[in-house]
């Protein structure tokens, strides 16, 4: 059985997005995952080239709302909020049974500086979550 993970932020524009992404490819077929957010918004344009350059391309993929997964009668083994200190009590919470994880990160939307500045911090927040999930999946795997 496929362990089932939903990475939620506030837009699901950047940081779920890249932990959805990173994790299919880590986890393989292993998991089922998917990603959204209290306010979808759009996709972030450096998120896009940050995870091309890990041969991942989500261009054209569209954000989601979590209450859309909740009607949709989803259910989680996992949820793992990826939103930055300041914003968690905005983060949203899914309803059900589940283990809630909390993972902070920088939101990349209020990255300022060049376009090259900002795809540079993108790629260090995409970075620090790989090097999460490759901790967590470890995690994971001890506890089998």
């Amino acid at each position: 059985m496929k362990t089932k993970v939903l990475f939620v932020c506030i837009h699901n524009s950047a940081r779920s997005q890249m932990a959805e992404e990173l994790l299919r490819k880590i986890g393989g077929d292993n998991f089922e995952v998917e990603s959204a957010g209290l306010e979808p918004g759009t996709l972030n344009p450096f998120v896009i080239e940050a995870l091309k350059e890990k041969g991942i391309d989500i261009t054209g993929k569209k954000t989601q709302a979590v209450f859309d997964l909740f009607k949709a009668g989803r259910n989680y083994h996992y949820v793992i909020a990826v939103c930055d200190g300041a914003s968690a009590e905005k983060c949203p919470i899914f309803p059900g049974l589940y283990e809630r994880i909390h993972w902070s990160f920088t939101d990349p939307s209020q990255f300022d500086g060049t376009p090259e500045q900002k795809l540079e911090k993108v790629r260090a927040v995409r970075d620090e979550i790989e090097d999460k999930l490759i901790e967590w999946l470890a995690e994971l795997s001890a506890k089998k």
